[in-house]
C-alpha cells in the first residue's frame, strides 16, 4: 500500500460516510416500546423515587389541608323573557331578536356575568360580607386587618368570592351549576344561593336600565315639544287679538278629514245665510198663496173655501136658501117668512164676503212680512259676506300659525304617549333565568380528597419521571439497546457482543458454541462487507473510554480472521496501558514503541501467537510521550509495511477521550471500528469521541455493542438476537 494514498482513501470514504448521514434521531421510530422499557429499567430507582416523593407530598398535603365544603345551585338560562304588560307586537319583536341571537355567545356572556366583579360586589353587599371576620376565616385568609380601609375590605371580599366561585355550563345544556367552596358549609350554601338571586335581580335591573337612555331621550324631547307647543299657541292667540279674530269651536271639515275652527263672523254668516234661505222659501210660499188668492173670485180660492168659518157660513146659507126656495114655492114674494129668510140670506152673504176679505188680507200680510224678512236677511248676509271676505285675508297668517300649533300638539301627544308606554313597560319583564335547585348546606367536605390527590400526584409523578428520564436520555448518550447505536450515534451496527456467562470473555471465545463466539463470527461477517471493496486492509479498534471491551474485540476480530486463513497482524497501539501481550502471555520488551524510536524492521518486533496465521506486535516499553511517537511519519511507514506483508492489520488503539492517539491513527487506516459498552453511564462522551474522530475525516465502519445483557431490557431482545438459549450472565472484562 503506497504511503501517499493511505490516509487519502479513508478521508474520502469518511467524507462520503458522514456528510450524507441522516439525522440520528430521525432513524428511531416515533414510538419504540423496547427502547422505552430499556429506559425504564435503567432508571427504575429514579422513577420510583420521584413517584414516591410526590405521593408522600400529596399525602402530607391532604393531611394538612383544611376541609372545604362545596354548595351548588342550578339555574336555567333561556334566551329571552316575556313582558307582564305590553303589546303583542313587543313580544313578537323580542322573540324574533332572540331567535336571531347567537345562543352560544349569549350563554357564555351569562357565565362571564356570573363571574364578574360587579355581581360579586352585589353578593358581598347582600350578605354583608365586606369586613366580615367569620367569612374571612372561612375562606382561609385570616381575620381582616383593623387598619384596612373600606376599599381594601371590598376588594378582599370580591377576591374571596370570585376565588371560591365555580360556574359550570355543559355544552349541550342550558342548566348552569353555580358552586361555592368554603370551609364553613353554611357560608357555602348562602353564597351560592345569593349568587343565583343576585344574578336574576341584576338581569332584570339591566333590562330596566337598558331603556333608561330612551326614557331620558323622550323626556328631553317632551320638554322641547312642550315649549314649542306653548310658544306656537301664544303666537296664535297674540295674532288673533291683534287681527281682531274671534275663533269658535271647530265647525267645518276639510278635504283631508280634519276640522278647522271658525270665526264669529263666519258663524254668523252661516246662520244668517241659513235664515235668509228659509225666509226666501217662506216668501215664495206666501207669494204663491197671495197670487192664488188675487187671481180668483172671492169664493174661488181654496184658502177661502177651506176656512172653517166660511165653510160653516156657506153651509148655513145653503140650508137657508133651501128653506127660502121652499117658501117661494108655496108663498108669494111678499110673504113674511120669505122676507125674513131673504134678510137672513143677505146677512149671511155679507158675513161670507167679510170672511173672504179677511182671509185675503191675512194672506197679503203674510206675503208682505215674508218679503220684508227676506229683504232684511239678505241685507245682513250681504254685509257679513263683505266682512267675511275681509276677514279671510287676515285668517291666512292665523291658519299658518294654527297649523304649526296643531303640528306641535300632535308631536307632543305622540311623545307623551310613547313615554307613558315606555315607563309602563320598563321593569315589568319576567326573568329569563329560573332557579332549578337551591343550594343546601353540604353535609360532607368536598376537599381534600385523598384518593384524588394521590391519583393526581401519581399521574404527575409519572409525567415528571417521564420528563426527567427523557431529558436524561437527551443529554446522556448511553447505549442501552442495539437500536441506540444508529439512533444516537448515527453509526451502522456491526455486531452485538453479549456478556460472558462465566465472567471470562477469553474463555468464552475459546468455546465455539458460546454466545460471544457467535457474536464475534457475526461481527467478522459484517466487517467482510463493511466497504464496497470488502474488508479493509487496516482496521483501527477504539472506544470512547477505557474498559469498554476494545482490546477483547480487536483480539477476537484478529483471531476470527486468522481462522479464515487470512494472515493477520494485531498491533497494540495503546502504549499507555498495553494489554495484548498479557492476553497472549508474552513479554513486552520490544514492540511498537521500539519500532517508532528506531528504523528496525517490522519482523524484529513481531511475535507469533498460539493462533495460526495470527501475529502480534506488542506495544513495547511505555514511552514518555506516546502521542509524539504517533505523530511522526514512522507510524505511517510501519502501517504500510504491515499492510504489505499481512492480509489484514488490526490496530488496538487507546480510548479517544483525553488522548490524541486514536484520532491520529484513524486518519491512517482503512477503517475504524468503534467499540461501545452497553448501558454505561455517560454524559456526552460518545458524541464527543465521535466528533474528535470525524474531525480527522476517517472511514468509520460502524460500532460494536459490547457487554450487552438482553435480560435487562426484556426477553424480546434475547429471543431476537438468539441469546436466550445460552442464558449468559455477569460482566466481561475489558
Amino acid at each position: 500500500m503506497p504511503t501517499s494514498t493511505l490516509p487519502a482513501e479513508p478521508a474520502h470514504h469518511g467524507q462520503v460516510l458522514f456528510d450524507d448521514l441522516p439525522d440520528p434521531r430521525a432513524t428511531r421510530a416515533a414510538f419504540d416500546i423496547r427502547y422505552i422499557i430499556a429506559a425504564i429499567r435503567s432508571n427504575v430507582w429514579l422513577i420510583g423515587a420521584i413517584i414516591l416523593g410526590l405521593l408522600a407530598a400529596a399525602l402530607a398535603y391532604t393531611m394538612l389541608q383544611t376541609p372545604r365544603y362545596t354548595a351548588s345551585a342550578t339555574v336555567q338560562i333561556n334566551d329571552a323573557s316575556a313582558r307582564v304588560l305590553g303589546r303583542d307586537q313587543d313580544l313578537e319583536d323580542d322573540s324574533m331578536s332572540t331567535n336571531l341571537y347567537d345562543t352560544d355567545r349569549f350563554l357564555k356572556t351569562q357565565i362571564d356575568i356570573l363571574k364578574s366583579k360587579g355581581l360579586a360586589l352585589r353578593v358581598a353587599q347582600r350578605l354583608k360580607l365586606i369586613g366580615n371576620r367569620d367569612f374571612h376565616v372561612a375562606q382561609g385568609v385570616g381575620a381582616p386587618e383593623a387598619s384596612a380601609n373600606p376599599q381594601q375590605l371590598e376588594r378582599q371580599a370580591i377576591a374571596m368570592l370570585r376565588g371560591g366561585l365555580n360556574v359550570d355550563l355543559p355544552r349541550d345544556s342550558r342548566i348552569a351549576t353555580v358552586s361555592f367552596k368554603s370551609a364553613n358549609p353554611a357560608f357555602a350554601a348562602q353564597v351560592a344561593n345569593a349568587y343565583v338571586a343576585e344574578f336574576i335581580q341584576s338581569n332584570l335591573q339591566r333590562k330596566f336600565d337598558s331603556s333608561s337612555y330612551a326614557r331620558d331621550f323622550l323626556s328631553g324631547q317632551l320638554g322641547d315639544a312642550k315649549q314649542r307647543l306653548e310658544t306656537s299657541e301664544r303666537a296664535v292667540n297674540a295674532y288673533a287679538r291683534t287681527a281682531g279674530l274671534i275663533r269658535t269651536e271647530p265647525t267645518s271639515t276639510q278635504n283631508g278629514g280634519g276640522t278647522t275652527a271658525g270665526s264669529v263672523t263666519t258663524s254668523s254668516l252661516a246662520q244668517l245665510n241659513g235664515a235668509a234661505n228659509e225666509a226666501t222659501a217662506r216668501r215664495i210660499q206666501a207669494e204663491a198663496r197671495w197670487q192664488a188668492v188675487v187671481g180668483s173670485t172671492t169664493l174661488g180660492s181654496s184658502e177661502v173655501i177651506s176656512n172653517a168659518t166660511v165653510s160653516s157660513l156657506l153651509s148655513q146659507r145653503a140650508t137657508l136658501q133651501a128653506s127660502l126656495d121652499e117658501d117661494r114655492a108655496r108663498h108669494l114674494e111678499d110673504y113674511p117668512s120669505i122676507k125674513a129668510r131673504e134678510s137672513q140670506l143677505a146677512a149671511i152673504d155679507r158675513q161670507i164676503q167679510l170672511g173672504a176679505a179677511n182671509i185675503r188680507n191675512g194672506i197679503r200680510k203674510e206675503y208682505d212680512a215674508a218679503l220684508s224678512a227676506e229683504n232684511q236677511l239678505n241685507a245682513q248676509v250681504s254685509r257679513l259676506k263683505g266682512e267675511t271676505l275681509s276677514e279671510q285675508d287676515r285668517t291666512v297668517q292665523y291658519n299658518l300659525l294654527t297649523r304649526e300649533a296643531e303640528t306641535n300638539r300632535e308631536l307632543y301627544n305622540g311623545l307623551l304617549e310613547r313615554f307613558k308606554q315606555l315607563n309602563a313597560a320598563s321593569g315589568i319583564s319576567l326573568s329569563n333565568i329560573y332557579v332549578i335547585d337551591k343550594a343546601d348546606v353540604p353535609a360532607s367536605p368536598s376537599s381534600p380528597s385523598l384518593f384524588k390527590n394521590l391519583l393526581i400526584s401519581l399521574l404527575l409523578g409519572m409525567a415528571i419521571a417521564a420528563l426527567v428520564v427523557f431529558l436524561k436520555d437527551q443529554f446522556d448518550d448511553s447505549i442501552r439497546v442495539p437500536e441506540d447505536v444508529e439512533a444516537k450515534l448515527g453509526l451502522p451496527l456491526l455486531g452485538v457482543v453479549p456478556n460472558s456467562t462465566d465472567g471470562d470473555p477469553e474463555q468464552s471465545l475459546d468455546d465455539p458454541k458460546s454466545a460471544i463466539s457467535e457474536a464475534v463470527n457475526s461481527l467478522r461477517s459484517s466487517l467482510l462487507y463493511s466497504t464496497p471493496e470488502g474488508l479493509p486492509r487496516t482496521i483501527l479498534v477504539t472506544s470512547a473510554q477505557a474498559s469498554e471491551g476494545k482490546t477483547t474485540t480487536s483480539h477476537a476480530v484478529a483471531s476470527g480472521l486468522s481462522r479464515m486463513g487470512r494472515r493477520v497482524l494485531l498491533i497494540d497501539a495503546d502504549m499507555r496501558r498495553p494489554a495484548v501481550h498479557r492476553r497472549a502471555g508474552l513479554e513486552n520488551g520490544r514492540g511498537l514503541s521500539t519500532l517508532l524510536t528506531s528504523h528496525d524492521a517490522l519482523e524484529t518486533a513481531v511475535v507469533a501467537s498460539p493462533d495460526k496465521n495470527l501475529a502480534l506486535l506488542p506495544a513495547g516499553p511505555i514511552p514518555p510521550s506516546p502521542t509524539e511517537l504517533i505523530s511522526t511519519a514512522r507510524i505511517e511507514e510501519i502501517l504500510d509495511e504491515a499492510a504489505s506483508k499481512y492480509d489484514v492489520v488490526v490496530v488496538d488503539s487507546p480510548p479517544v477521550l483525553g488522548l490524541a492517539d486514536s484520532p491520529l491513527l484513524s486518519a491512517l487506516v482503512g477503517g475504524v471500528v468503534f467499540v461501545v459498552e452497553a448501558d454505561r453511564s455517560r454524559h456526552g462522551a460518545l458524541k464527543a469521541s465521535l466528533r474528535r474522530l470525524r474531525a480527522m475525516r476517517p472511514q468509520i465502519l460502524g460500532a460494536v455493542l459490547t457487554k450487552f445483557d438482553p435480560l435487562k431490557v426484556g426477553n424480546r431482545y434475547s429471543e431476537y438476537y438468539g441469546y436466550g438459549y445460552y442464558q449468559y450472565e455477569g460482566k466481561a472484562k475489558g
